[in-house]
C-alpha cells in the first residue's frame, strides 16, 4: 500500500526510556474508556516508558497513596470488552481547589510522573490544562513547604497533557465522534427496536427520554436510524404551536395503518421560551390530544452500560496509542492537546480551542441563537437534522413538486445490514422531490423478467431496523440481459437508476455505461451506493453493512474468549468473511484483541506461522493464558483455515490446545447497527438529491439523455467527505481479478493491532495529525467512519 504523504516517524525513534505516564478516566463513564486505557499502557510499556493508573479520577490523583499504581502489561488484560471505567472515575471538588491540585503535584513528583493522559469530558480536559498552567508554580510552593527537593523543580519542570474525550453524549467540538457515543446508540436501538415489537402488538404510542442535557445528538442520530415520528431537542426547540402539528402527525401516520408512533425526547428538551420539554408532558399531550395508548420509556444509565461496540473499541484503542505518541513528541512550548478523530484519521488539536468552541455552543443556546447553536455543532449535526426533516415530515401531495421523472431502485450483490434503511431513504426523498419511485426485485435478474412495481412513502415504513435485503438481491451482471433490460426500462419509463450494493454493483455499472452506446434507454443517471459486509468497493473508505459485521465478529470473539476462562491455555482460530478483503480479519482483530490476522493483501509464508506459534507459546507463560488468531477466507490457498488450526495444534502440543470458529453467514445478518442505519440514510439521501440534480440537466426537449462519464457515478465516503466519482476514473483503482480497491486504508491499523498484542513491531504515524489550529464552524461532513 502506498503510504500517506508525510515524514516516517518509528516509535524507536520516540523512546519513552526514563519517562512516566499516567493515565486516568474522568467525569461520567463512557463505554470505551477502558480500551483507551489499555491502549496507553500497553503502548506506554511498548517504547519503554513506566505506566501508572491514577484511580477514581481528579480524586485518587488528590489522595495518593494506592490509588496511584504502576501498571503491568497483564493488568490491561481482558479490559478491552468490559464497559465503564475498570480504573473508576469520580467528582472531584477537592481538585477545583487551589490546595487540592497542590497535594495532586506532590503526588505526581513524588513518583516521578510528567505525563498526563486525561479521558473525560470538557470539564476535566480543562481541569488538567489548568494544572498544567499552575504547575511550576506549585511545584515551587512545594520546594517551600519542604515537601520536596530544589532540584526538583529542574528535574521536573513541565507537566505534559493529553486528552481523550470519553462522553456517550458527542458534544466536543474538534472530533467527529467521541468515546462512547457509538456504544450509548447501542443500547437505545437495542431498547427501540425490542419497544417496536410490543407497541404493534397494542397500537401504541411511546415517548422515549434519552440523555443529552445539552446536547442532542443521541436522540437525533437515534430517531433518525429507528424512523421515529418526532424528536425533541435542546439546539432545535420546536416552533410554538408544535404540540398541534405533532399531534397531527401522529393522527395523520395512525390513520394509515401504522400500529405504533416513536417519539425520541432528549432530556434537556426546551420550547423556544426555554421551558423544559418532559416525556412526561408529551405523554399527557398525546392521551389528551389524541387519546392514544401512550408509555413513557426513560432509558437513564442502562445508555453508559453494556459493553463497548467495536466502534468504540477501535476509536478509543487509536486514540490511546496517539495520545502516547503525542506525549513522547510534546516539548514545554507545546500547547495541551486533545486527541480528536476526523473521517478516519487520528489528529491532535489544540485542547482550550476545542474547549473553546464547545462552550459557544452553549452560549449560543442560552442566548436563544438556536440556528447558530446547530452550526456549531458541526455539519455533520445538522446533515442529521435536515436528513431527519426530510425523511419524517410527509408533506402532502398538494404541497409536492410533480417531476414526471421514473425512479427505480434495487439492490445488487450479497446482503448487507443497512440496506433496507438506505432504500427507505431513497425512496422517501425521491417522493419529496417529486419523482414516482420503482422498486426492482432481486437486482438485475428481477430487472429483466420485469419484477418492477411503484413504491409508495408507507410502503418503506418501518424498514430501518430490517437486516438483510427485503427488496431481494442477487449476485447477477446485467451485460448478458442487457436487452431486456432496455427493454423494461423503456415499458417502465425509468429515468434514473439508484443501485445499492457492493462490488457486483460496480461491476453492474461499468457494464450498463459500455452499453450505453448501443442501447438508448441505459442514457439516463445511475449511481451507486456501497453496501457490503466485505468493504471491498473502490472510491469508498466504508460500506453500508460492515460496521454490522464487525459487531458480529466482535461480539462472537468476545463469547469465544470468555469460554476459555474455565480453560488453561487455549487458542482460537476464527475465520472471517470478506473475500479477498482483509477488513473485516484486521478491524475485527483489533476490536476484539487478537493476537494475529492473516489476511491476502499482506502475505504470510510458514515463517510468520511459526512466530505466531512461539509468540503464543511465550504469552501462556504469563497470566494471560488464552489466544485468538483471526483469518480472512481467501488469506491464502494453501494456508488454510484447517492447515492453521492443524498446524497451531501440532506445535502448541503441551503448551495450549486449539480450537476453530468459521464464523460464516451470521457477519451478513442481525439488525443493522446505528451506524449502519444512519450511513445508509444519509448516503442515500445524498445520492437521491444528486439523482434529481443529474435529472434536470440532461432533461433536454421532452426526454432525459445523459451519456457523460459523470452522469453514472459511485457515491463514496472518502475521510470525511460524501464524494461522486464517475465509475470510469475508478477503473484504474482497481484490482479486478482479486476484487478489492488497490489501495486501502485501513492497512495502516495493522501495526496497532501487533504493538498492542505485544510483537516486535514498529509504528508508522506518518499521517498521525500534527497539531493544527481549528477552524471555526469545522466541517463534520460524516459521523465518524468506523476506523
Amino acid at each position: 500500500m502506498a503510504q500517506p504523504d508525510g515524514k516516517k516517524i518509528f516509535f524507536e525513534n520516540l523512546s519513552g526510556a526514563g519517562k512516566a505516564i499516567a493515565v486516568l478516566t474522568s467525569g461520567g463513564d463512557a463505554q470505551g474508556m477502558n480500551a483507551a486505557v489499555r491502549a496507553v499502557v500497553r503502548m506506554g510499556l511498548y517504547v519503554g516508558a513506566k505506566v501508572y493508573f491514577i484511580h477514581e479520577g481528579y480524586q485518587g490523583m488528590v489522595d495518593g497513596g494506592d490509588n496511584i499504581r504502576e501498571a503491568t502489561w497483564e493488568s490491561v488484560s481482558s479490559m478491552l470488552q468490559v464497559g465503564g471505567t475498570v480504573i473508576g472515575s469520580a467528582r472531584c471538588k477537592e481538585f477545583r481547589t487551589h490546595e487540592g491540585r497542590l497535594k495532586a503535584a506532590h503526588n505526581l513528583v513524588q513518583r516521578g510522573i510528567t505525563n498526563l493522559c486525561v479521558i473525560g469530558g470538557d470539564g476535566s480536559l480543562t481541569g488538567a490544562n489548568l494544572f498544567r498552567e499552575e504547575w511550576s508554580g506549585l511545584l515551587t510552593e512545594l520546594v517551600e513547604q519542604g515537601l520536596i527537593e530544589q532540584d526538583s523543580i529542574q528535574k521536573y519542570s513541565a507537566l505534559h497533557i493529553v486528552g481523550m474525550v470519553g462522553s456517550i453524549d458527542n458534544d466536543f467540538c474538534g472530533t467527529d465522534m467521541t468515546i462512547g457515543t457509538d456504544s450509548a446508540l447501542h443500547r437505545i436501538i437495542e431498547v427501540v427496536d425490542a419497544i417496536m415489537t410490543t407497541a404493534q402488538s397494542h397500537q401504541r404510542t411511546f415517548v422515549l427520554e434519552v440523555m443529552g442535557r445539552h446536547c442532542g445528538y443521541l436522540a437525533l442520530v437515534s430517531a433518525l436510524a429507528c424512523g421515529a415520528d418526532w424528536v425533541l431537542i435542546p439546539e432545535m426547540p420546536p416552533e410554538d404551536g408544535w404540540e398541534d402539528k405533532m399531534c397531527q402527525k401522529l393522527s395523520a401516520t395512525r390513520s394509515r395503518g401504522t400500529r405504533l408512533n416513536i417519539i425520541i425526547v432528549a432530556e434537556g428538551a426546551i420550547d423556544r421560551h426555554g421551558k423544559p420539554i418532559t416525556s412526561s408532558f408529551v405523554k399527557d399531550l398525546v392521551v389528551k390530544n389524541l387519546g392514544f395508548d401512550t408509555r413513557v420509556t426513560i432509558l437513564g444509565h442502562v445508555q453508559r452500560g453494556g459493553t463497548p461496540s467495536a466502534f468504540d473499541r477501535i476509536l478509543a484503542s487509536r486514540m490511546g496509542v496517539e495520545a502516547v505518541l503525542a506525549l513522547l513528541e510534546t516539548t514545554a512550548n507545546t500547547p495541551a492537546c486533545v486527541v480528536s478523530l476526523c473521517g478516519n484519521q487520528s489528529v491532535r488539536l489544540p485542547l482550550m480551542e476545542c474547549v473553546e468552541m464547545t462552550q459557544e455552543v452553549q452560549k449560543a443556546m442560552d442566548e436563544k441563537r438556536f440556528e447558530e447553536a446547530v452550526k456549531l455543532r458541526g455539519r455533520s449535526f445538522e446533515n442529521n437534522l435536515k436528513t431527519y426533516k426530510l425523511l419524517a415530515h410527509r408533506k402532502p401531495e398538494s404541497d409536492l413538486p410533480h417531476s414526471n421523472f421514473n425512479v427505480a431502485v434495487l439492490n445488487v450483490g450479497a446482503p448487507a445490514a443497512g440496506m433496507n434503511a438506505a432504500v427507505r431513504s431513497a425512496v422517501r426523498v425521491g417522493i419529496s422531490e417529486g419523482h414516482k419511485m420503482f422498486a426492482v426485485s432481486d437486482g438485475f435478474e428481477g430487472f429483466y423478467k420485469g419484477q418492477i412495481k411503484e413504491i409508495k412513502w408507507a410502503d418503506v415504513g418501518g424498514w430501518t431496523g430490517q437486516g438483510g435485503s427485503l427488496l431481494g438481491t442477487k449476485r447477477t451482471l446485467p451485460a448478458k440481459h442487457v436487452d431486456k433490460i432496455a427493454a423494461q426500462m423503456r415499458q417502465h419509463n425509468i429515468n434514473a437508476l439508484l443501485i445499492i450494493g457492493g462490488f457486483e454493483g460496480f461491476l453492474s455499472l461499468l457494464e450498463l455505461l459500455t452499453a450505453r452506446g448501443k442501447y438508448e434507454e441505459l442514457c439516463v443517471p445511475m449511481v451507486m451506493v456501497p453496501a457490503t459486509v466485505s468493504n471491498n468497493v473502490p472510491g469508498s473508505d466504508l460500506s453500508i453493512g460492515a460496521d454490522t459485521a464487525l459487531n458480529a465478529i466482535t461480539s462472537t470473539c468476545d463469547r469465544i474468549k470468555q469460554s476459555a476462562s474455565g480453560t488453561k491455555r487455549r487458542v482460537f482460530i476464527i475465520e472471517t468473511m470478506g473475500g479477498y478483503c482483509g477488513y473485516l480479519a484486521s478491524v475485527g482483530g483489533l476490536a476484539a484483541g487478537a493476537d494475529a490476522a492473516y489476511i491476502y493483501e499482506e502475505s504470510f509464508d510458514i515463517r510468520d506461522l511459526q512466530a505466531n506459534v512461539e509468540h503464543l507459546t511465550e504469552k501462556m507463560k504469563t497470566s494471560i493464558q488464552r489466544g485468538l488468531v483471526l483469518r480472512n477466507e481467501n488469506s491464502n490457498e494453501n494456508y488454510t483455515t484447517d492447515f492453521i488450526y492443524q498446524l497451531y495444534s501440532e506445535e502448541g502440543r503441551g503448551v495450549f490446545d486449539c480450537r476453530k470458529n468459521v464464523l460464516g453467514h451470521m457477519q451478513q445478518g442481525g439488525a443493522p447497527s446505528p451506524f449502519d442505519r444512519n450511513f445508509g440514510t444519509k448516503i442515500s439521501a445524498k445520492a437521491m438529491q444528486w439523482v434529481t440534480r443529474k435529472l434536470g440537466e440532461t432533461f433536454r426537449q421532452g426526454r432525459v439523455f445523459a451519456n457523460s462519464e459523470d452522469s453514472c457515478c459511485l457515491l463514496g465516503m472518502r475521510r470525511r467527505a460524501l464524494v461522486f466519482q464517475p465509475v470510469v476514473q475508478l477503473k484504474d483503482e482497481t484490482d479486478f481479478v482479486h476484487r478489492i480497491p488497490k489501495e486501502q486504508w485501513w492497512l495502516k491499523l495493522r501495526p496497532l493491532m501487533k504493538i498492542l498484542a505485544k510483537y516486535k513491531t514498529s509504528y508508522d504515524v506518518s499521517d498521525s495529525g500534527q497539531l493544527e489550529h481549528v477552524v471555526h464552524n469545522r466541517p463534520k461532513e460524516l459521523d465518524a467512519s468506523v476506523a
